[in-house]
């Protein structure tokens, strides 16, 4: 039985959702950061942790200031 990498206990078939190459209860796929609840294939991923695709992931590891500001808000 797989154990989920969130809380580390077993999941079952009938509540698992698979992302990242692995098994999750449904409420532990969360935002490394914000903790918002996430859906399979629509997040971005960095070392093996999920993150929302806005705000989280953009303004921790994109362009430096990304969302952080109006249009002018990079870094160069």
């Amino acid at each position: 039985m797989p154990k989920c990498p969130n809380c580390n206990k077993e999941v079952y078939f009938a509540e698992k959702i698979s992302s990242l190459g692995k098994d999750w209860h449904r409420p532990c796929l969360r935002c490394e950061k914000c903790k918002k609840t996430l859906t399979a294939g629509q997040h971005a991923e960095h070392e093996g942790k999920p993150y929302c695709h806005k705000p989280c992931y953009a303004a921790a590891f994109g362009p430096g200031g990304y969302g952080h500001g109006g249009t002018e808000s990079h870094k160069y």
